[in-house]
Formats: structure tokens, sequence, C-alpha cells
């Protein structure tokens, strides 16, 4: 374990810094908070900041929570706190006693330079006779390693990501709540900010813990720590697509168009709602590049290497556990799509064959139009198209299916059901990476859904490897010899598939 790894404990010390205070609580609130905030705040927004900027931005919005704090590291030693930039008002002149002290505070570069003028000499900014402390123009700087930069990188950006959350649930989320008035529903305002709330929470904490680290392998750690935690971001991910068409509904409203271009321009924003909506979907799929550049640095003989390992291995499973249930939203939407296109089809519904798995328009022998092929993890549908509809024409069962990869067209493969050997189409790609990309799917489906079980010596050679193995199908070496080929029967299961040179031998238990 590296050194530094007991850091949990220094988390409850007393110098530990004081935690943010929370303005809005979680969304599962925003109904009574909004019907709450529609008396005395119906039509305002309190927090205004005007002298931000995107890269150096403190607390700007004062919600119905937070409506006494100031800017990031601004406190008030007064009772009664001012809005930032405010000048107090006096009902009269402050008045002055004899034993007051009268301060003239001279600039400093003002004071050099009246002293330059009355020597009738060049301004310098320090001489050898001066009284005034010496000036360097070049500071020296202690030179960082390539390590420390990267370490320095992370925690930085971290910072601007958190100062961006920050923005977002007390900026806006907030400002909607306290003004109470804008045709916003409060299922709108939820789905549009998700659980936004609870992500700059984390995050804050996670920010916290990376400011107090000692070193590269204890900035690691606070990854492996927190792996479970980072299933927030998937919520957030799988709802952002109905965020951005709330935000854009919200754009066909002139007043919610108004209010978010006040809003930006308040804040001194450069960039709109949308992009800061954005940013969380962003940093989660970029913590593993961190520490992928951490791990280039880092000296795989000194302790704590592991724990860098560690964190990449866990960050990356969380970027492709996004992405594939991401991806697996986007395809259940797009099957609700075809099942509504769909014309005369009788079966039952396609959900029930697995993922959409590709799906394109092919140029069929001896067929005028066009068909629409579907690859579905257990079938292939294969449909006309007719304007926006597709009318079923026939499907094939993937344990059924056959596939015959070279005919005397390149760009040209046949697929047919070995339980209706008349049944066959001639379909022909546009180009070679098409036909590439169905074959490959197409071998990996046969093989997935052939009703022999596989020896362990074939799962082996095949399970693992079907992405980088050429031959991976049951039928491929065969297929590829005959454009009639033998029906191969249940006790025909291939043991090992192995390349040798530019000849393929495919064993048969």
């Amino acid at each position: 374990m590296p050194e530094g790894a007991g850091r949990d404990s220094q988390k409850k010390s007393s110098n530990q810094a004081a935690k943010r205070p929370s303005s809005v609580s979680s969304l599962s609130s925003i109904v009574s908070r909004m019907a709450s905030s529609g008396g005395a705040s119906r039509g305002s927004c309190t927090s205004v900041n005007t002298v931000c900027s995107d890269s150096d931005r403190g607390a700007s919005l004062s919600s119905s929570a937070s409506s006494a704090s100031l800017q990031d590291g601004h406190s008030s030693s007064s009772s009664s706190s001012l809005p930032y930039g405010a000048v107090p008002a006096y009902t009269s002149s402050p008045q002055r006693n004899g034993s007051d002290i009268s301060l003239d505070l001279t600039p400093l570069s003002q004071l050099l330079e009246e002293r330059g003028r009355s020597s009738g000499g060049a301004v310098t900014m320090a001489t050898k006779d001066s009284n005034l402390p010496t000036l360097s123009a070049t500071t020296p700087t202690p030179k960082l390693s390539r390590l420390e930069r990267v370490v320095r990188e992370i925690v930085e950006t971290e910072q601007a990501y958190v100062r961006d959350l920050k923005s977002i649930v007390e900026d806006y989320l907030g400002c909607i709540i306290d003004c109470g008035d804008l045709p916003l529903k409060p299922q709108e305002v939820s789905t549009l900010f998700c659980n936004i709330e609870d992500i700059y929470e984390f995050n804050s904490e996670l920010l916290e813990d990376l400011e107090r680290c000692p070193h590269a392998a204890a900035i690691a750690e606070c990854f492996v720590e927190r792996s479970e935690a980072f299933d927030i971001y998937t919520i957030y991910c799988m709802n952002y697509p109905n965020s951005v068409a709330i935000l854009r509904d919200c754009m066909k409203n002139e007043s919610l168009v108004r209010f978010f271009q006040e809003r930006q321009a308040t804040l001194c924003h450069s960039l709109p709602l949308e992009t800061y909506l954005l940013k969380p979907v962003q940093r989660i799929l970029k913590y593993h590049l961190l520490l992928q550049e951490l791990s280039k640095h880092f000296d795989k003989n000194d302790t704590g290497y592991e724990v860098v390992e560690d964190a990449i291995i866990t960050m990356t499973a969380v970027a492709w556990y996004i992405n594939d249930m991401k991806r697996k939203q986007e395809h259940a939407v797009r099957l609700q799509e075809i099942e509504s296109l769909l014309v005369n089809w009788t079966g039952p519904d396609l959900s029930g064959f697995g993922e959409l798995v590709l799906e394109g328009s092919f140029r069929v022998q001896r067929v005028k139009k066009e068909r629409a092929f579907f690859l579905f993890d257990k079938m292939l549908l294969i449909a006309k198209k007719r304007l926006e509809h597709f009318i079923y024409s026939t499907h094939i069962f993937c344990c059924n299916l056959v596939l015959v990869e070279n005919m005397k067209d390149p760009l040209c493969f046949k697929v047919s059901d070995q339980t209706i050997p008349k049944q066959q189409h001639i379909v022909q790609a546009k180009n070679q990476e098409e036909k590439r990309l169905w074959l490959h799917y197409l071998k990996r489906l046969i093989v997935e859904n052939h009703p022999a079980s596989l020896p362990q010596k074939a799962r082996q050679v095949l399970g693992d490897n079907f992405c980088q193995c050429k031959y991976q199908c049951l039928f491929s070496l065969i297929m590829t010899q005959f454009e009639s080929p033998p029906l191969l029967h249940g006790w025909m299961t291939p043991v090992a598939i192995i390349e040798e040179g530019d000849s393929q031998v495919c064993s048969f238990w």
C-alpha cells in the first residue's frame, strides 16, 4: 500500500477544509420547493454576479437556502452581508476623533515613480541604496517533473469542473426554483437537471481529497476507493438526451429564452446552459485518459504503481459501462421506431430477439428495389422499403443461418435458411468495409446461436477472440470454398480455428 493510504483518518482532522454550503437539496423535493417559492420570491432571482468569468467564478447565486453566502473563499466579518462589489452607504460622513490615525496608502509603483522623478534618473524597481523591498521580475519557480505536471492537471481540471457544477446547481437550478413563475413544470425541471446535485456533492468531496493528496499514488487511490460511487454518472448520462430535449423545448418559449439569455449574460458565461449540462458526460469519460497519462510517467518499480493500474482499470470499466448502457438505450429507442414502422409482421415483439446489432439497405439479386436488413441477436429480418414504412418480407433465425462469403462479385455474399434451402438471398454491399462489417457479425451470431454445445477448447478460441479471429464462424472454412456447401449437422462442432500463415485450419469434433 502506497504512502498516504491512511489518509481517510485525515478527513476527520480538525484542520479539514470547511464543506461547501448546500444551497439546493435533492431533486425529489423540487415540487415542494417550487411551490413554497411561489410567494415572496415570485418573479425575481436573487443572485447576481456580474464580475466573474468562466475561468474564475465565485458563487453568483443566493438561493433560498444560501442567500447570505458570498463568493468562494470570501467571507464577511460584518454581521450583515453585501453583494460582491457593493459599496456601503453611510447616512452621514464618518467622524474622526483626535486619536484616529490617518493612513495614506500609496501604491508601490507610484511611490517608485515619484522617487525616480525626484532623483532625475530612470525608474527602477529596486536599487542598492533603496530601503524598499527588492522586487524580482522573474521569481524562480521550482521545475515540475512530468509526473507532477499530470498530477497538477488532474487537480486543476477537477477544480474547474466543480466550479462548473456549482454554477449549474446554484446559478441555474437554484434560480429557476427561486423565480417561481417560469413556465416550467417540476417534472421538466427534474428531467432537465437529473441528479446534477448528487454529482456536485460527490465531486466536491472528491476534489477535497485530491487537493490533499501528497503524491500520484494517492491521487489514483481516490478513484479506486470511490469505484462504486461513480454509478451516479450512469443515471445522468442515460438521462442526458431527455435533458437536451427538454432544453430545446424551452427554447421555443420566449420567456424561457429570455430567462436563459439573461442568466448567461449576468454570469458572464461564454457558453450556454446546454454546454454546461454536457460537462459531466465529458468528464466521466476522461478520467481514465488522465490516469493513463499518469501511468506513463510513473516508475513501474515505485511503490504505488499497482494502485495507479487499478485506478485505470476501474475508470476504464466505468467509461465502458456507461458507453454500453448508452448504446443499449439508443438501440432500444430505435427498436421501438422499427416496430412502429413495420407492416405485416405477425410475430412476437422484436425485443424478444435480442438487441438490434446492425441495420442497413442492400441491393438483392433478382429484386428491383433495395431491401432493408435488420440483424438482431437471434434473427435476421428482411423487409421491403416503402416510403417511411417497412413491409415484412421474411426472416431467418440465426441458429439456421447459412452464410456464403465468396461470390463472383467481390462485394456480394449470400445468406440462406438451412431449413429452407431454396430461400437464398444474394446481397450486394456498397463497399468492402460494409461487407466485412456484416460478415463479422453474421459469423459471430451464427456461432453464438449454434444449437450444439461447444467444447471448452473451442470456447477458449472463439469466446474471447471474436473481434480478432478472422474465421471464428462455424461455417467459415467450408462456406468460403463452395457456393453450394454441404449442410453441417449438430455433431460437427469446431474444436479450434487456427491461422497458419495465409491458410486457415478448422478441426471438428
